[in-house]
């Protein structure tokens, strides 16, 4: 079984494969897109993909993704977000001018850059990515921010140890596989995607096919609808299962709402 993850190994989305599909081998990608289309042309079995942060939000791209792609959500899982500051072994924290990261990772850990005035930080495309740079490059000046995992795939020093500014940093993640949505074995948990009319009151009655039957929203965001300026896809996720209340509120809202696509119907992790 083979398992995409936008990223290098000892990333984040590395550990939550490893933790969602444990016997599976971990294919790396150097962009999400790239990960989709794997999926989509069958040459892996499913990807994890993070698709919220407790602190930074959501990822807006994987969001559009799994609405353009034929793809669906097979489970989901939070993984706890410790960010270390990883350097070149031999290098000390005073000898540090430069921070790599991903740009999240980065955000994350603003108070080490307050602290630090002269610390610069440098966007970059992957976590783990960033300490394999510093480490091929050979990098003394600069360190980079990551996983402790990352720091021991590619033999990088840890020089400060949980540095993100909040303890309370969870990355939510998604195994997706190939096709249509099926529920998965007690599934207890629903995401999908619609559109309305931008008429009065549309909103709204998308919304009470689901408080009409008690169904339960713990999330619902807005995105942009591609090639239709003005106009916006909800994303919502139900804390319902397969059942004949679910199906009858998602018929119900195929009757007013413009597009309706279920992304997922699994376990709440």
């Amino acid at each position: 079984m083979k398992i995409a993850i936008q990223g290098e190994l000892g990333s984040f989305s590395h550990e939550a494969a490893e933790a969602m599909a444990p016997r599976a081998s971990v294919v790396p990608c150097a962009r999400s897109l790239e990960v989709f289309d794997r999926v989509k042309r069958g040459a892996v079995d499913g990807a994890v993909i993070p698709i919220e942060n407790s602190l930074a939000g959501s990822v807006a791209e994987h969001f559009d993704l799994l609405l353009g792609r034929d793809v669906h959500i097979v489970g989901e899982f939070r993984l706890r977000i410790v960010h270390n500051l990883i350097a070149l072994p031999g290098t000390k924290l005073a000898a540090v001018q430069r921070v790599f990261s991903h740009p999240v990772a980065l955000d994350q850990c603003r108070d080490l850059f307050a602290k630090n005035p002269r610390l610069k930080a440098e966007p970059f495309y992957d976590t783990a990515g960033s300490v394999k740079h510093v480490m091929a490059e050979r990098l003394t000046d600069a360190a980079a921010i990551a996983s402790r995992r990352a720091a021991k795939v590619y033999g990088g020093k840890i020089l400060k140890a949980g540095i993100e500014d909040d303890k309370k940093n969870f990355t939510r993640f998604f195994l997706i596989r190939r096709g249509k949505a099926l529920p998965t074995r007690r599934a207890d948990k629903t995401s999908l995607a619609f559109s309305t009319k931008n008429i009065p009151g549309a909103l709204f009655k998308a919304l009470s096919v689901f408080a009409l039957r008690d169904i339960s929203l713990s999330k619902i965001e807005s995105r942009p609808m591609r090639g239709r300026p003005w106009e916006y896809v909800f994303f919502v996720d139900l804390l319902r299962g397969d059942d004949p209340e679910l199906r009858n509120a998602l018929r119900h809202l195929g009757e007013v709402a413009e597009l309706v696509k279920v992304l997922g119907i699994y376990r709440e992790a």
